[in-house]
């Protein structure tokens, strides 16, 4: 028996390209997994009325840990015309499924390293005084309140009267009172304080235990003086169970404009759920972009790991496939290191690092090349050769260690 199962999400168009990549990495590095399909995404819904079947989180449920690829998500009125005829006009309403997955297994901590490769020609570069170039670390690991917030889903059109005459209450909606219910849009930011705490404590734990120097809590409590206000008040009181790690505060718009200023003087960043995914995708964007940007959506029993790029349909029925599968080899990574398996991170995490510095492989992203089908005439790598790069410095760094181990052991024996 295996002595980890591992629920396998392709999802959406390149989800399905990608992931089987990740799969082969693991493979070769020994991890010992049992992998269960499950299905989710537009296909499901189409045929079902519903983005995640029950099926999927029953094995969720049974298993605890898996491994996403990708999802479509269309506006309201195109969903509701691609289902299947006998499901239109019966109420059913989309819904991502992945947004549907983080509240119904609590997966309220959502962790997004943006970490830069040296060598990656799609890193950020900045002028220097003298007229040339230089190309600061950027070492950054954003913590997004994963469940709440503007996803929290609480929305209307056309709101009912008992919603308006609550909102009537508040002077501040007086402007709005007369706007007819078809006219007048509602989504609701909610915060609370025991989720603000956690992913607070979190991201103070995450840098406590890798060394980083600071927590910067990115919100915007000069206008939104509850919500956030609530999340920059839970993040002075986490601080001060960390001596050693300052926190810093910055307000979401301003926090985008100094990212491109001075990026390597950022570590961990906390943030509410809109916010923290803006400001990772924003960071993502100094390190590659998305191909190079994973994720973790961690709860106290299930555990999901994905990376952050959409379903790319336009690119899904290439052949062969030329999407980069870097940022699905991280979230696999996160997985390893998230069981335990810091040993498989750590040889994954280098064989890709050493083929991103080589530069010999690259896919269309990394070489600035539009995508589609001519990508490859011009010198671009498929998917699969991507990884089958990886897998060869993969296996260089396997000898290598195996070496390793075996002069250790013959030292050790000599000492005695």
């Amino acid at each position: 028996m295996a002595k980890y199962s591992v629920v396998t999400m392709p999802g959406d168009g390149i989800g399905n390209q990608v992931l089987p990549e990740a799969l082969r990495l693991l493979k070769a590095v020994g991890f010992d997994a049992e992998y269960i399909h499950a299905d989710i995404g537009w296909d499901c819904w189409c045929r079902e009325g519903n983005a995640l079947p029950q099926s999927t989180i029953d094995l969720l449920a049974r298993y605890k840990l898996g491994l996403f690829g990708a999802i479509t998500s269309k506006p309201k009125r195109q969903a509701e015309a691609e289902l299947r005829p006998e499901l239109r006009g019966k109420g059913y309403s989309y819904f991502s499924p992945i947004v549907t997955m983080r509240q119904r297994f609590h997966l309220d901590t959502c962790i997004r390293p943006c970490i830069s490769f040296p060598g990656n020609p799609l890193n950020f570069i900045r002028k220097k005084r003298d007229g040339g170039f230089e190309e600061p670390l950027v070492n950054v690991v954003v913590f997004r309140q994963n469940t709440e917030g503007l996803y929290a889903g609480v929305e209307w059109t056309n709101p009912p009267a008992e919603v308006r005459a609550a909102l009537a209450t508040h002077a501040k909606f007086k402007p709005f009172a007369d706007v007819p219910g078809a006219d007048l849009a509602i989504s609701v930011r909610i915060v609370t304080r025991n989720a603000a705490r956690k992913i607070c404590r979190a991201a103070f734990e995450w840098a406590k235990q890798r060394g980083y120097k600071s927590v910067t809590i990115c919100e915007k409590p000069n206008v939104l003086r509850e919500t956030s206000g609530m999340m920059e008040e839970e993040a002075r009181n986490v601080a001060r169970e960390y001596p050693g790690i300052a926190l810093w505060s910055t307000n979401i718009d301003a926090q985008t404009m100094w990212l491109t200023k001075n990026p390597e003087e950022y570590g961990v960043v906390v943030a509410s759920n809109l916010f923290g995914d803006v400001i990772s995708d924003a960071f993502a964007g100094l390190v590659g972009g998305l191909g190079f940007a994973a994720s973790g959506n961690i709860g106290d029993e299930v555990a999901v790991f994905e990376p952050t790029h959409g379903s790319a349909p336009k690119y899904a029925e290439l052949d062969p496939p030329i999407v980069n599968p870097i940022a699905m080899f991280l979230s696999a990574v996160m997985m390893l290191e998230h069981v335990g398996e810091t040993e498989k991170a750590r040889q994954i995490r280098e064989a890709i690092a050493a083929v991103v510095k080589q530069g010999s492989v690259r896919t269309y992203d990394m070489m600035r090349l539009p995508g589609g089908p001519n990508a490859i005439a011009q010198g671009a790598a498929t998917t699969v050769q991507m990884t089958d790069a990886v897998l060869a410095e993969l296996d260089r760094i396997l000898g290598s260690d195996v070496a390793a181990g075996r002069e250790l052991a013959v030292a050790g024996s000599r000492s005695r």
